[in-house]
């Protein structure tokens, strides 16, 4: 390539830097140094082109290399036109993919959903000042709600340290930071109170506030069932229900816990009973006193688990269920032992609606299996199956001797969660209009060390917002998960900015526009 032809590049490239210089400054870094030098190289590039090509300057008025010289330079100018406009279109739209295995810069659906049923405007004061370590993620996780709910989600951040009045008034003290989120307008606003909140703690703080009341849901107490809380002196964090009791506030419940023992009947209170693996009779009079509360449009979950004997058979007979004896067993779908079952096969039930259509796999370890009748129990009784077993799965009766299905044990696809419905709008004292009941082969999926498996935990929120006629809080909840990300300052993140924006399609740009010149020089 002769000289000329050099210059004639680079005299293109000195162009192209000279005017693309205001958008690095306006658009791009905003680096007044990077701005001048592009200003300054590009200036040099095109003093060059001039210096060598002199003559063909001096004929451009009326000869062939003035309207080439002319046609490049219009071309340069709507090319970067085209440019500019487009990053500036795609500045305003704002297009995002969140193309991320665990979906982590999206919403939940159970956050687009609870802020679309909305009814009140919901103010977001986060007091943490600029310095705090979350205040990067706090402001894009309030961006992402603003953006799903601009009508009615509204965030902004105060410094603690430069609003004393403030930080008196919620009580903070040097170096601690607090969120609150109140709806409505006014003083009286009802608000709650959080620390740096994830989208989890967020979303769920939005529910409480847009609950009418908590509702009670009691937890049956007295017949060795799972307690609320880890007992003192436990050897392990498998003895209680203290993730899924947190859960139940965060979502706006109230769990209490409940023993039946000298009642006549269930509290008129009980929006909803919970039994989580009773491991010894009820009496009679409190199997009296849950078929009243079922007969009145009560709402109950059941739990139960291998070798629990709780004398609630008849009952749930009542409604179409009768829990198996024995373990159920899986040869192919389970998590290495064929009595911890792995399971993808759903009922119709909208309580696993959001798990279907998202393909998760529920684990149940060491499982009961249900049988579901066809006649039998109170008139009125719908039961539908909600989660089944493998078409490769049995009863295993001697789990302690065997783990191959033998002769005259239970085979094929066995129910594992069914639920039961009864019209009761005309009991004498009702309580709700529709009796609903959840029964579940396993209540240790609720257990502590369990809780953290997100399908699992779906189906057991579902299953519990089905029975309370609270239909959307059968969804799919904002995991817990653990973000990988980088951490970038604000000169890191004006570099790529510059790079990405700036200096890469300048580079393409400018080689594209070499390789043409030359072509056209030959």
């Amino acid at each position: 390539m002769r000289a000329t032809h050099v210059t004639r590049v680079l005299g293109a490239f000195g162009l192209l830097l000279l005017l693309s210089s205001p958008f690095t400054l306006f658009l791009s870094s905003g680096s007044v140094g990077l701005a001048l030098g592009k200003a300054v190289l590009g200036t040099a590039m095109i003093s060059a082109y001039v210096a060598t090509h002199r003559q063909e300057l001096g004929r451009a008025g009326s000869r062939r290399t003035g309207r080439f010289l002319a046609s490049t330079v219009l071309t340069m100018l709507a090319v970067l036109g085209a440019l500019v406009a487009l990053n500036v279109l795609a500045f305003r739209k704002n297009q995002r993919w969140d193309l991320t295995r665990e979906r982590i810069f999206s919403l939940a659906p159970q956050t687009l959903e609870t802020l679309a049923g909305l009814k009140e405007r919901v103010h977001v004061l986060a007091l943490i000042p600029p310095t705090h370590p979350a205040y990067g993620d706090l402001e894009e996780l309030f961006r992402r709600y603003h953006e799903a709910a601009p009508q009615v989600f509204d965030a902004a951040f105060v410094d603690p340290r430069r609003e004393p009045a403030l930080a008196a008034k919620y009580q903070l003290k040097d170096g601690q930071s607090l969120v609150v989120v109140s709806r409505g307008e006014g003083e009286s606003a009802p608000h709650t109170l959080l620390p740096v909140p994830a989208e989890l703690e967020l979303t769920n703080a939005l529910l409480q506030l847009g609950a009418a009341g908590a509702q009670k849901v009691y937890f049956l107490e007295g017949h060795g069932e799972w307690p609320l809380e880890t007992p003192q002196g436990a050897q392990g964090p498998g003895d209680g229900l203290s993730e899924f009791r947190r859960q139940l506030v965060r979502e706006g419940y109230r769990p209490e816990p409940l023993n039946l023992l000298g009642r006549q009947e269930v509290p008129r209170d009980a929006g909803l009973l919970i039994i989580a693996g009773a491991k010894e009779d009820y009496t009679a009079p409190e199997v009296a006193a849950l078929r009243t509360y079922l007969g009145e449009g009560g709402r109950l979950l059941y739990f139960t688990d291998v070798g629990s004997v709780d004398g609630l058979g008849l009952f749930l007979a009542d409604y179409g269920v009768q829990v198996d004896e024995g373990v159920a067993a899986d040869s192919q779908f389970n998590a290495g032992n064929p009595f911890v079952l792995v399971s993808n096969f759903f009922g119709k039930h909208v309580i696993t609606r959001p798990l279907q259509e998202r393909a998760f796999n529920v684990q149940l370890p060491t499982a009961r299996s249900l049988t579901l009748f066809r006649e039998g129990f109170l008139p009125g009784v719908t039961v539908e199956p909600v989660l089944l077993s493998s078409p490769y799965a049995w009863v295993e009766t001697r789990p302690q001797e065997d783990a191959t299905p033998s002769d005259g044990e239970k085979m094929g696809q066995l129910t594992l969660v069914a639920a039961a419905s009864r019209d009761t709008r005309s009991a004498e004292h009702k309580r709700f209009d529709e009796a609903r009941l959840v029964v579940m082969g396993d209540s240790e999926l609720l257990l502590d060390p369990n809780w953290g498996h997100e399908a699992n935990r779906n189906l057991a929120m579902n299953a519990l917002g089905w029975a309370s006629h609270q239909v959307k809080k059968v969804t799919w909840r904002p995991a817990d998960r653990e973000t990988s990300t980088l951490e970038l300052s604000a000169g890191q993140m004006r570099t790529l900015r510059f790079v990405s924006t700036d200096l890469l399609p300048l580079s393409l740009l400018g080689v594209g526009l070499a390789v043409w010149l030359s072509r056209r020089n030959r």
